[in-house]
Order: structure tokens, then C-alpha cells, then sequence
């Protein structure tokens, strides 16, 4: 027996954990999150108030907006994942990190992609693309950290001393393989300059793939992550086993497989083939049963110990995070009904369903664990207790004004949208804005909400700094023994376990089943245009309207603006004629939109004057009282980029627009031309002759184009009729 013994501890190896570079991830993570959070109220309260745009173009609602929402999925919840990762993955494999420089560069490349975007996006240097505005440089600084990233994990489980990876590193596993391979599929473009790129993809092609971007993101950025910490902190902190090994089997193959497909349910009522919305809606319901077998494997795991959560703020934030979950994964698949999507879709209870996820679901996620991690990193105890439960409801009674508040702004705009007077057959609040009016009392209450949201967080702050001020200030590193998996004898398993201790299969099963759905969803639009009527009346956009264009997008105008009519009454007698894909071969990006705080644009063109527009964008409550855009009179005084318009159309002729060498050779001269057509107008109702080379004549020359093709709207002409009606 002693010989054995004797053995035994021969093989034993000493090593300890690098928690250094989880500290790092969880400072980071508050720091951060607190102002993604001040970033949120700000831009809360300019719906409510106009005014607080403050006229300046770095602040207003469409440059604050992708700030927001960048440094709440990828500065917060991302830092607030890596911290997470890094400790559990240590722990369940029982060995240190790969490499502790790798995990230095890791968490050092990605704040510096955070600091490149909280510059970039108030400059509006923006891709446009939701959740993927980031420009091209910036895109291949992720690229090559999430390697880094994925070079540190992988390396790990090599090294690993545990034979069987636990649940939580199949969730992991999932999320780096899916997010590097949406992260690049989305971000292909053809660069103009440092500053300025086009995707690849057009129109229809790009909404697609967009949303299967999009959707996906939510899903492998802010759910199979936090899905992974879930599984490994529930037990921790009820100390107790997962509730069912079998149902977590189940919730992961079900959930990666499925969640891949749901994408098209962004783009119901679109101009996108009916056959991929009609996958997207059918996924999205089958989506229901594996979130819920999640959810219900994380609450059932804390039951028999229901009494801790008056006290143990850990289970108390994660057992509400788990509530919330279930909500928000209950909502999608709802909203994914084309019924129910027909009266949400472009309305702020998308707005409220987004945060029920985003807060519910990923701060609450993220306090839990940190209630467990810093304490046990700092070898303390908590500061105060009483700060905890002031933590608690204070964000829990803000999320609710929240939700509840975008809820019935919501409804309230679809139901007064679709509103048609049976008597004459009209739409009963023809003007659009009569909606925006109704709703603003619900901006406010959502910005009440979230100034509690906001001030919970800095509660929590304020206790885990006094926390850390209160730990020791040098502490011994834990020294811990375990053999070399090649040391140990492992018994014959098979099935599901035995897939387990081989991870290299683990990963490639976990790509094929992400690959699966998004080839059949995606790869027929991109290798056919089959189902895009031909429309000869389609042309690209002039030089000067490119230029335009790029004004638009610069300025975030589709944050609030859409350009898709659904083929409901109400929208076709709202806006002209549905949308068709022919529409937008030539748009790289496509500006679809995802909500209407102002109305559609898709046939804007030649429905009003030029000095209208120019007087709208100086002073939109000029043209339509009661409207809560802000001002943008710098595209006053700022210049037209003349000189960049040949590189412009080059870069888009590589993407498949027909520009000739002609208009590529000509562009500068042609934008000029076109310029002082449009300018015209406007010099002869009283504007200054300088108007001629500033941005606005651009944007107005572009939204004077939306539609005309089409032949809904007539381009606007300069008569003596329309110069009285200037005047």
C-alpha cells in the first residue's frame, strides 16, 4: 500500500492559477459597464428631449446609439464573459491558462478595440450594420485577438488535467468557433480608405446575411457564453450538482443547432425570399423548448436551497437573471410570429424585449457572479450586505419601468400605425408624428427606469471598491496537485461521455452543426438572384447621391428611419407601393432599418421640395411640430469630399455596381454638376450661393432619389410652380 502511495504522489504535479488576468477582465467589466449604462440614460433621454442632442454632431442619438450598444455587448458583457471564462476554465480542467502572455494580449487588444470604437463611432466612421458598425481596421484588430483568444482556450484543453470537459466548456467551445465565423462572413468588404469600406453583399444579400449575423451575435455573444458561466456558478453557489446531466446534453445540441436558423425572423414582411422568412419563423418557435430546458436545469438546480436567496445576493442575481431568460426567450419566439411581428416589428417593444435580455439576463448574469468572484479573488468578505439588497431592487424596479414602458410605447405605435376608418377607408393618424407625440411620456419613464438601471450599477460598483479596499494586500497564490492526464487511468465510457474527453471531435461536431444552418440559409441568396425581379428602371446612384448616401449613414439616420414598405394596407397607404428586391441591388450597405422613430423613406423622393429638407435638417419642429429629431446644421458648413467620389464608385464596381469609366473618370465633375442643380433651388428662395459644395446638398440630392427608380415618387423639378411652393 505504501509502494502504491508512494507511486501515486510521483505522479502528482504542483501548479496554480493565473487569476491575475481575471481580475483584469473583471475591473474591466465594471468600468465599462457603468458607461455603457450612462451611455444608455443619454440616449434615453434625447428621444424624450431633442434638446439634449445638444446640437453637437458627436452627440447626437445616431453617432450615442452604436456607441451604446458596442459598449454594452462587446466593452460589458464581453469583458464580463472573459473574466467568467477564465476562472471556471482553470478550475474545471485543473491546470493554469496556455499561456499567461496570451491572456495579457487578449485582454489588452480588447480594450483597445473598445477605446478604437467609443472614438470611431461618435466620428461616425460606422459600416452601418447593427451590432457591426465597427470599420474595417478595427474589424481585423478582433480578428485577431478573438484568435489570440481562441489560441489561449484551445491550448488549455490541451493541457488539461481533467479527462471529461464539463458543460460549461461545450458552451465556450460553441461560442469562439460560431462568433469567429460570423464575425468574418458579416465583416467582408472592399476598403476605399482607412476610414471607409462596402460590404461585399447588396440589398437583399446583405439583410440576409446581416441578420444571421445579428440574430446570431445575441446568440453566441450574450447567450451560449453566459449559458456556460450559468453552469458552472448555479452549482457553485447552491452547492449543489446540476439539476439533470441528460437535459443538459439535450440543451446544448438543440440550442446550437437550431439558433443558427433564426435569423430571417428580423426581416418578416420583407423583401426577402418567403420561403427563408418562413425558416426563419419555424426555428425561431422550435427555439422555445431547449431555452427553457436551460433555464429550467438552472432554477431546479437551486431548489432546496430557495431560503439563501434573501441573503446570498449571488443565487439572488442569478436566479432573477434565469427568470429573466426565460421572458426574453418566451418574447423572441412570440415576436417571431408573423401575427405578432406585423404589430411589433419596427416599434419600441423591440426596444423593451432587447433590454429584458441585455439587463435581465446578462447585468444580472454578470452582478451574480461577481458577488462570487470578488470575494473569493480578493480572499475577503463583502463590504456591505445591505448595499447588496439596495443593488438588487434598485435594478430590478428600473428594468421593470424599462420593459414595461416600451411595452405599451410599442403597442401603442402599432395599433395607431394600422389604424384604417372603416366608414372612409382612411388611415385614422395619417401623420406619422401624431404617433411620435402619443409615446413620449413613455420615453421618459423608460429613461427613469433607466436611470435606476444605471444607478444600481454604480451601487455595485461603489461595494465591490470598498471591497477590494478592505482585502490583504499581498496574498500567497494557491498552490493545488492533480496528476498529468496521461497519469491517469480512465474507465471505458461511451455515448455522450465519451465524446467529452475528446474535444478536438467536440469542436468540429459543434462547427458542422452551426455550418448547417447557416449554408441552407444563407448560401442560396448569395449564389442566386433568382427570386430578385429584374427591374431595367434601377439604376445605381449618382456620384453626388453616393456621396449623399454615405452622409446618411454617417449620421445614424437609419437607426430611426427605415426603407422597406411590408405589403400591409396600412403601410402602402402610408408610404406608396411595397417594397420589392429589385429595389436594392445596388445598396452596399442596405438600410432596411430595424425601428421607426421617424416614418419610412423608401419613397421619400420628389414628395417634397428641396428647401423643405433644408429647412428640415436646420430645424425639423420647423416642417413638423412635435417631431423629436435633432438638428443637424453642420452639414451646413461642412464640405463635400469631392475629390474621394472616384474611389467611392471604384470600390463599388468591385462589389458588383455598374459604374462605366466614364462615371468613375467624370465622378468629381458630375457631383459638381448635379450639385448646383440641386443648390439651385435653395439659392433662389434666399440661401447663400456657398450652399453649393456643402454636405447637405448631398443628402438632399440622395433623398430626392429614394423611390424614383421605382417609379412610386417623380424626382423633384425646378419649375415656377415648385419655386412658389418654396417660397
Amino acid at each position: 500500500m505504501n509502494e502504491k502511495s508512494e507511486s501515486q504522489q510521483q505522479h502528482l504535479e504542483t501548479f496554480s492559477y493565473d487569476d491575475d488576468v481575471t481580475k483584469l477582465f473583471v475591473t474591466a467589466t465594471l468600468i465599462w459597464g457603468a458607461v455603457a449604462m450612462f451611455l444608455g440614460v443619454l440616449v434615453a433621454f434625447q428621444l424624450a428631449d431633442w434638446r439634449l442632442n445638444f446640437g453637437i454632431e458627436w452627440l447626437t442619438f445616431g453617432r450615442l446609439r452604436p456607441l451604446h450598444t458596442n459598449a454594452a455587448i462587446f466593452a460589458f458583457a464581453g469583458n464580463g464573459f472573459f473574466a467568467g471564462i477564465y476562472h471556471s476554465m482553470q478550475r474545471l480542467l485543473k491546470c493554469r491558462m496556455f499561456n499567461d502572455t496570451l491572456g495579457r494580449i487578449h485582454f489588452w487588444g480588447w480594450q483597445l478595440i473598445i477605446v478604437c470604437a467609443a472614438i470611431t463611432l461618435p466620428m461616425g466612421l460606422s459600416r452601418s450594420k447593427e451590432y457591426a458598425e465597427l470599420e474595417w481596421p478595427i474589424g481585423i484588430m478582433i480578428t485577431i485577438v478573438w484568435v489570440v483568444f481562441a489560441v489561449n482556450f484551445f491550448g488549455t484543453l490541451f493541457k488539461r488535467r481533467e479527462k471529461h470537459i464539463y458543460v460549461a466548456i461545450w458552451f465556450y467551445i460553441a461560442t469562439i468557433v460560431t462568433v469567429a465565423v460570423l464575425h468574418i462572413v458579416n465583416s467582408l468588404a472592399i476598403p476605399v480608405s482607412w476610414t471607409k469600406s462596402y460590404s461585399i453583399y447588396a440589398g437583399v444579400q446583405d439583410a440576409l446575411v446581416q441578420w444571421w449575423y445579428g440574430h446570431n451575435a445575441v446568440a453566441f455573444f450574450l447567450t451560449t457564453p453566459f449559458l456556460g458561466l450559468m453552469y458552472y456558478f448555479v452549482p457553485k453557489a447552491a452547492n449543489r450538482p446540476i439539476y439533470s446531466y441528460r437535459l443538459s446534453i439535450i440543451h446544448f445540441w438543440s440550442l446550437v443547432f437550431l439558433y443558427i436558423w433564426a435569423g430571417p425572423h428580423h426581416l418578416l414582411y420583407s423583401a426577402l425570399p418567403e420561403w427563408v422568412q418562413t425558416l426563419g419563423v419555424v426555428f425561431s418557435i422550435s427555439l422555445w423548448a431547449p431555452s427553457w430546458g436551460g433555464m429550467i436545469n438552472g432554477l431546479l438546480t437551486i431548489r432546496g436551497v430557495w431560503h439563501r436567496l434573501r441573503t446570498d445576493h449571488t443565487l439572488k442575481f442569478l436566479a432573477t437573471a434565469l427568470t429573466f431568460y426565460g421572458m426574453s426567450t418566451f418574447e423572441g419566439p412570440l415576436l417571431s410570429i408573423k401575427s405578432v411581428n406585423s404589430l411589433a416589428h419596427f416599434t419600441s417593444w423591440i426596444v423593451g424585449h432587447v433590454h429584458s435580455g441585455t439587463i435581465g439576463w446578462n447585468y444580472f448574469m454578470v452582478a451574480g457572479i461577481f458577488y462570487y468572484l470578488i470575494p473569493y479573488l480578493w480572499k475577503t468578505k463583502l463590504y456591505s450586505q445591505k448595499l447588496g439588497h439596495l443593488h438588487f431592487w434598485t435594478a430590478t424596479i428600473g428594468l421593470l419601468f424599462y420593459i414595461v414602458s416600451m411595452w405599451v410605447a410599442g403597442v401603442t405605435q402599432g395599433l395607431m400605425w394600422r389604424a384604417i376608418d372603416q366608414t372612409t377607408g382612411m388611415l385614422v393618424y395619417p401623420n406619422f408624428v401624431e404617433t411620435v407625440i402619443r409615446i413620449v411620456p413613455m420615453y421618459w419613464i423608460r429613461a427613469f427606469g433607466g436611470v435606476l438601471v444605471l444607478t444600481s450599477f454604480l451601487i455595485m460598483m461603489y461595494n465591490f471598491y470598498k471591497t477590494i479596499q478592505g482585502a490583504p494586500k499581498k496574498v500567497k497564490p494557491e498552490e493545488f496537485q492533480a496528476p498529468a492526464l496521461h497519469a491517469q487511468k480512465h474507465e471505458a465510457t461511451q455515448g455522450h461521455r465519451k465524446l467529452e474527453g475528446l474535444p478536438a471531435i467536440f469542436s468540429v461536431l459543434v462547427v458542422i452543426a452551426i455550418l448547417v444552418g447557416s449554408a441552407i440559409e444563407i448560401l442560396p441568396g448569395l449564389l442566386s438572384n433568382h427570386f430578385i425581379e429584374e427591374n431595367p428602371d434601377i439604376k445605381p446612384l449618382t456620384a453626388l447621391e453616393q456621396a449623399g448616401r454615405d452622409i446618411y449613414t454617417r449620421e445614424g439616420c437609419f437607426y430611426c428611419h427605415s426603407q422597406m414598405i411590408r405589403p400591409m394596407p396600412h403601410e402602402t397607404m402610408r408610404y406608396g407601393k411595397r417594397s420589392t428586391a429589385a429595389e436594392y441591388v445596388y445598396d452596399h450597405p442596405f438600410q432596411w432599418g430595424s425601428r421607426r422613430t421617424g416614418p419610412d423613406l423608401a419613397r421619400i423622393g420628389g414628395k417634397y421640395p428641396n428647401m423643405w429638407h433644408y429647412r428640415h435638417m436646420i430645424d425639423p419642429r420647423e416642417m413638423t411640430p412635435g417631431s423629436i429629431m435633432p438638428v443637424y446644421d453642420w452639414l451646413i458648413y461642412r464640405e463635400i469630399d469631392f475629390e474621394i467620389l472616384p474611389e467611392k464608385l471604384t470600390a463599388l464596381r468591385k462589389v458588383g455596381v455598374p459604374y462605366s469609366d466614364e462615371e468613375i473618370q467624370n465622378a468629381v465633375a458630375d457631383a459638381k454638376e448635379q450639385a448646383e442643380s440641386v443648390s439651385y433651388m435653395l439659392t433662389e428662395t434666399g440661401v447663400d450661393a456657398s450652399i453649393q459644395d456643402k454636405e447637405i446638398v448631398a443628402l438632399i440630392a440622395y433623398l430626392q432619389r429614394l423611390g424614383v427608380d421605382a417609379g412610386e415618387s417623380t424626382e423633384f423639378q425646378f419649375t415656377e410652380e415648385n419655386l412658389e411652393a418654396e417660397e
